[in-house]
C-alpha cells in the first residue's frame, strides 16, 4: 500500500493489510519534525496497535536531520520497522520550495547524501520514491535510479508521471520500464494502478518488482488479495453489498480505537459507498456525521435500505 498524506494513517494500514497488502507505508513523516520533537509528527510515524511492522517514509532537505530521524524512528519502532523510505517524489508546492520531495530530483548529490545518512544510523533496508522527472520531457529517472543505486538504496519505487504533471494525465509505465532495465535493484511501479487487473498488468508489462496501491484502494481493500489471486490465474470475485459495509464499519471502528479524527470518516463512508443504491443520499449524509455513533447509523441504514431493495 502507497505512502498518500492524510490518508493512510493506522485505521487504514490495518485495513490494507488485512486486504492482503504485502507492505503497508506511513503518511509522509517530516524530518523537520521529528528534529524539532513535535508529537504530531511523531503519530504519524508510529505503528498503531496491532502493526506488526511499518514502512516509514521520511521527507525532508537536510541529510543530518535525515540521520537523526532514522536513528530516532529505529529506536522507538524497533523491530517493527521494516524499511525507511525516502520521498523523492512529492510534487507538492509547498514541499518542493523547501527543496524537498521532487525537488531532490534536481540534486542528486544531495539526495545521495540522504541516502547514505539513513543507512548509517539503521540496518533495515533504506528505499526511495521518485518521479520521471521534474518536468514533461525531461526525463532523468533512470540515471537518477543508477546513482540512487550507487548511493545503497536496497529497491527504487518510481511514479510514472514527473513532478509538473502532478497527479494529472496518463502515468507513463515505459519510464518505470526503463528503471527497472536500468538498475540491479528491485523497482517498484506506481501510478495508475486502479484496479486489480491495473495491477498484474504493470508488473508484467514492466519488469516490477512490486506495485504500489494509492487511489486504487479507496474503498477497496480487496484489491491486494484479487492482484494476487489474478497472478495466481484464479478469476477474483467482487464484494459483496454486506462486505462493503461490513468494511466500511470496521475501518471506521479503527479509526476511532487508533485516535484518528473521526472527519476522516466521511472521505472513507464516501468510497465505500460509491455505485450503491442511493449512493448520493448516503454520501451526503456522510458529510455531517462527527461521532463514531453517526457513521455507525448511517451504515445500519444503508443495510436496511439495500436489503429492502435488494
Amino acid at each position: 500500500m502507497a505512502p498518500m498524506a492524510g490518508v493512510t494513517d493506522g485505521a487504514w494500514r490495518l485495513v490494507a493489510r488485512a486486504g492482503g497488502a504485502a507492505l503497508a507505508y506511513s503518511e509522509m513523516v517530516s524530518v523537520a519534525g521529528i528534529h524539532y520533537g513535535g508529537a504530531k509528527t511523531w503519530e504519524l510515524a508510529l505503528p498503531a496497535r496491532g502493526e506488526t511492522e511499518l514502512a516509514v517514509q521520511l521527507f525532508g532537505s537536510r541529510p543530518e536531520q535525515f540521520r537523526e530521524a532514522t536513528a530516532a524512528v529505529a529506536e522507538r519502532l524497533g523491530e517493527r520497522l521494516a524499511l525507511i523510505d525516502i520521498n523523492m517524489a512529492c510534487p507538492v508546492r509547498k514541499v518542493t520550495s523547501r527543496g524537498e520531495g521532487s525537488a531532490l530530483l534536481d540534486e542528486p548529490e544531495r539526495a545521495a547524501s540522504i541516502v547514505r545518512a539513513c543507512l548509517a544510523e539503521t540496518q533495515v533496508p533504506v528505499t526511495c520514491k521518485i518521479r520521471c522527472g521534474r518536468r514533461v520531457g525531461e526525463e532523468i529517472a533512470p540515471a537518477f535510479a543508477r546513482r540512487m543505486e550507487q548511493a545503497g538504496v536496497s529497491a527504487i519505487a518510481v511514479h510514472g508521471r514527473t513532478a509538473s504533471q502532478l497527479y494529472h494525465g496518463k502515468a507513463d509505465w515505459g519510464a518505470i520500464s526503463r528503471v527497472a532495465s536500468a538498475v540491479g535493484i528491485p523497482t517498484i511501479g506506481s501510478g495508475d494502478v486502479l484496479d486489480c487487473r491495473a495491477a498484474v498488468r504493470m508488473l508484467r508489462k514492466t519488469g516490477a518488482c512490486a506495485v504500489m496501491v494509492a487511489r486504487g484502494s479507496y474503498g477497496n481493500p480487496w484489491i491486494f488479495s484479487h492482484a494476487r489471486e489474478l497472478l495466481a490465474g484464479g478469476e477474483p470475485t467482487c464484494p459483496t453489498f454486506e462486505q462493503r459495509i461490513a468494511a466500511l464499519e470496521l475501518q471506521l471502528r479503527l479509526l476511532e480505537a487508533t485516535g484518528a479524527h473521526l472527519a476522516r470518516g466521511r472521505s472513507i463512508a464516501g468510497w465505500y459507498l460509491r455505485g450503491l443504491p442511493r449512493a448520493a443520499m448516503w454520501r451526503n449524509r456522510a458529510m455531517s456525521c462527527t461521532t463514531l455513533d453517526e457513521f455507525l447509523s448511517l451504515c445500519a441504514d444503508v443495510r436496511s435500505d439495500g436489503e429492502r431493495v435488494g
